[in-house]
Parts: structure tokens; C-alpha cells; sequence
């Protein structure tokens, strides 16, 4: 077997001897030659770049991730919201309650912690998609004197948890109500009020907020039904230099390595919060606070509004504003019913809850019910689907007000375009529910 495998060694060396020679005596010039192996490099890359063909699909995948990336945590920021809808709704509804100092700070605790994590499931959310068309900033009518107050709660809580001084400063020309993106702009002052408190060991933490000239160049407050609002905070913390204050709006990146180690972070937030301040028409600067520490300013552009009827900017989120409703509830969630049937039971509704959106029509077929809560994620057919079959249903049942629900900003225009009459975002506050309750059952009955 051996002198076998020699020989055959032997024939296959001569064979390639002799091809070797036939090509070596063929007259070709060596440019020609040259041209002929780069056209059939080309050709071969071509070839490889064609669809269909198995080596260009590991190809496509990076142009795939994005997008994978991106699905997977807006599916994560709605699984998450919608126990965070349950925590806040909980703490705001215990804070209406007797409570003792003690107790109300415990409160207190547990409401900063639950929005703290709703704002950085939103910050990674639009971090995901930095490198698409952009944030698709929302327009929704909002309290914004309540949302300044609540940020004024929170840094307050914060601070007072690590034996700080806080100071909060709400100008009484801030406008009571305005159209914006308050689940966007509440995660951003929720980011820049943990790093206040994070990077200060002692002193005081100041939140002011105040109209200010407007980015069209008008003079100070209104101007063309928009206004410019500035939310500037201010620590006594380890202060920056100029070298750090360049690379702090950078994604994944921190002031410097020190800091990184010291406090943590993934140095996400404020590379997605001026993503955020310049979507809504303004910016985020920085700058050295006098006797030391930092100042951020937030500045964002909002259209004004005038506030619904029965509406008041004062606290007391459960308060009412309609009474007595009778409301269909498609939640498959049994967290979520339960916070939502605590919410509705305070507003003074009743709720019936189902948990597949197949369901929804028959069952609204078979009762009097005068609105539809409808979440837009579920199992069998989404809400979307849902919806065009409610909306398919023949007059009064076809007719009904439905809110869309979602974790989800992004499902708020496939919602309206079934026939949703109102959208909200989790999470979702007992006074943002009963207002667009209110508002839907008007506009409903407008056009009847």
C-alpha cells in the first residue's frame, strides 16, 4: 500500500508538472494577464454579492441587528412599564391617603425609584434608535406646572435620602398647560436629577424652571402659540472641566475613567437627553457653578394649550373628571388589572376586564358599557386588529370610545388609524386616564 500511494503521489506530481508547462508556454502578456485576474476577482465578488446566493446572508445581518435591537427593547420597555403603570399609580393613590412623615417618605421612596426606572427604560429605548430617522417626539396635551412639581418631589426625595439640601423654584409664569412629550421630557429631568444627586456628596441641589426666550428669536414666553421652558439644575457636586464637559453628551462615554469607577453608570443618559432637547426644538448645555459644582440647563420648545373643562393644575391625581363610566378592559396582564381596576375604582368607574382582543367585540355585544380600554400588546390579535373589528361592529357598539394603551409610543399612530379616539403611554397616571376619558366621551358624543 505504501509504493501504491507513492506512485500515485508520483503521477499526480508529473500530471501537475506537465500543466504547469502548457501554461508556462502559452505567450501572454503579463498586463493583459494582470487585467484578466482582477475582471475575474470582480466577477467572483459579484457573483458572492448577489441575492440568494448562502455567502452574502451573514451580509445582511448587520443591517438587520438595528432593528432587532430596537424591537426587542420596545417589547422590553412595555413589559416593564406596565408593572411601573401599577407602582406609580399605587404610590400616587397612597400619597392622597393619611399618612405619617415616616410613611409619606417611604412613599415618596418608592414613587422616585419607580420613575427612575420608567425614564431609563425610555432613554434606552431612543438610544436604540440614535442611528435611524430619529425620536418621533409625541404631541400630547399635558399639566406641565404638574409635571415641574413632580420632578421638584422627586429631586426633593432624592436628596433628603443622602442628607442633602434641595431648593425647588417653579416661576409663576410657567404656563399650567401645554403639547409636548411629557413621558420623554419627565425621563430627561429624571436623568439629570439622579446625576445631581449621584455626584454630590454634600451641599444642595437647586431645580429651577422658568419661560424663556424662545428659539424663533421672540421676545421672552409666548410666541406663536409656542414657548421655550427651562429646566436648569444645579449641584455642589465635583464640578467638571472644560476636557470633561466635551465628552459628557457622547453615547457610552463618561466624564472620565475615575468617575466611571467611582459612581457607575453607563454614561447612556445624557447623549439620549440632548438627542431628546434638540428633537423638541431646543438643547442641553453645561457650565461651572460658581463656588463649585455644575449647572445642566434643559431647554425644550412646547406649544401652549388651554386647559379642559373641570380641569385644574392642582394636585390630587385622583381626582376624578367624569364620573360613573362603565368601561371594557382588554388587559391580559393580571398585574395590570389589578392596578387599573384600583385606579378606575377610585375614579368612580366600573371596569369588566378580558384578556384576548377576540373576545372584545362579542363581549361588547352582549353588555352596555360606555368606553373601551384597549392594550395594545396582547396574545391572538393585537389591538390593533382589535380595534378595526370594534369599529367594524354596526352602530351604538361600533361607536364607542376606545383609549389605546401601550408601553409603546410608536403604536399610538397604528391606534388612531384603527379608530382609537385616544392614546396614552404606561405609565399611565390616574389623572392622564381620566382625562382622556373625559376627553374621548366628548368628542364621542360631539359627533353623534
Amino acid at each position: 500500500m505504501l509504493l501504491s500511494g507513492v506512485g500515485i503521489t508520483e503521477t499526480m506530481a508529473s500530471k501537475s508538472r506537465v500543466r504547469r508547462s502548457k501554461r508556462q508556454s502559452k505567450p501572454m502578456p503579463p498586463k493583459p494577464r494582470a487585467a484578466k485576474t482582477r475582471a475575474t476577482k470582480t466577477r467572483t465578488v459579484k457573483a458572492a454579492a448577489k441575492p440568494g446566493r448562502k455567502r452574502a446572508a451573514p451580509k445582511a445581518s448587520p443591517k438587520a441587528g438595528p432593528g432587532l435591537i430596537e424591537t426587542a427593547l420596545a417589547a422590553f420597555a412595555h413589559e416593564v412599564r406596565t408593572p411601573l403603570t401599577g407602582i406609580l399609580a399605587i404610590s400616587n393613590l397612597l400619597a392622597t391617603s393619611d399618612l405619617d412623615e415616616r410613611e409619606r417618605r417611604w412613599v415618596d421612596t418608592i414613587k422616585a425609584g419607580a420613575e427612575h426606572l420608567a425614564s431609563l427604560a425610555t432613554l434606552f429605548v431612543d438610544a436604540a434608535r440614535s442611528e435611524g430617522p430619529g425620536l418621533e417626539i409625541r404631541k400630547d396635551f399635558f399639566d406641565l406646572r404638574t409635571l415641574a412639581r413632580h420632578a421638584g418631589d422627586s429631586l426633593a426625595g432624592r436628596a433628603a435620602a443622602k442628607g442633602l439640601r434641595a431648593s425647588v423654584d417653579i416661576s409663576a409664569k410657567l404656563p399650567a398647560f401645554a403639547v409636548g412629550d411629557p413621558v420623554r421630557l419627565r425621563a430627561a429631568l429624571e436623568n439629570l436629577i439622579d446625576n445631581a444627586v449621584k455626584f454630590t456628596e454634600q451641599g444642595s441641589i437647586e431645580l429651577h424652571v422658568a419661560p424663556v426666550r424662545a428659539a424663533n428669536g421672540a421676545a421672552k414666553g409666548k410666541a406663536n402659540g409656542r414657548i421655550g421652558i427651562a429646566f436648569a439644575i444645579s449641584d455642589s457636586g465635583i464640578g467638571l472641566t472644560l476636557s470633561e464637559v466635551k465628552r459628557l453628551f457622547r453615547p457610552f462615554s463618561q466624564a472620565n475613567v475615575s468617575i466611571a469607577a467611582r459612581f457607575g453608570g453607563a454614561g447612556l443618559g445624557l447623549s439620549s437627553v440632548k438627542q431628546l432637547a434638540r428633537a423638541m426644538g431646543g438643547d442641553i448645555v453645561v457650565a461651572q457653578r460658581k463656588g463649585g459644582g455644575t449647572v445642566f440647563t434643559l431647554n425644550v420648545v412646547l406649544a401652549l394649550a388651554a386647559g379642559p373643562a373641570g380641569a385644574s393644575s392642582s394636585e390630587g391625581a385622583a381626582v376624578p373628571l367624569s364620573q360613573g363610566l362603565r368601561l371594557l378592559s382588554v388587559e391580559d396582564n393580571p398585574f395590570g388589572r389589578v392596578v387599573l381596576n384600583t385606579i378606575l375604582t377610585e375614579l368612580g368607574h366600573h371596569a369588566e376586564f378580558i384578556g384576548q382582543g377576540e373576545g372584545a367585540p362579542d363581549r361588547l355585544g352582549q353588555g352596555t358599557f360606555d368606553a373601551v380600554l384597549m392594550d395594545m400588546v396582547l396574545p391572538g390579535i393585537g389591538g390593533v386588529e382589535a380595534i378595526k373589528r370594534i369599529r367594524a361592529l354596526p352602530p351604538p357598539h361600533g361607536r364607542i370610545v376606545i383609549v389605546g394603551i401601550s408601553g409603546r409610543a410608536e403604536d399610538e399612530a397604528a391606534a388612531r388609524a384603527a379608530g382609537a379616539d385616544a392614546f396614552l403611554v404606561k405609565p399611565v397616571s390616574p389623572r392622564a386616564l381620566a382625562t382622556a376619558l373625559l376627553e374621548a366621551a366628548r368628542r364621542a358624543a360631539a359627533a353623534t
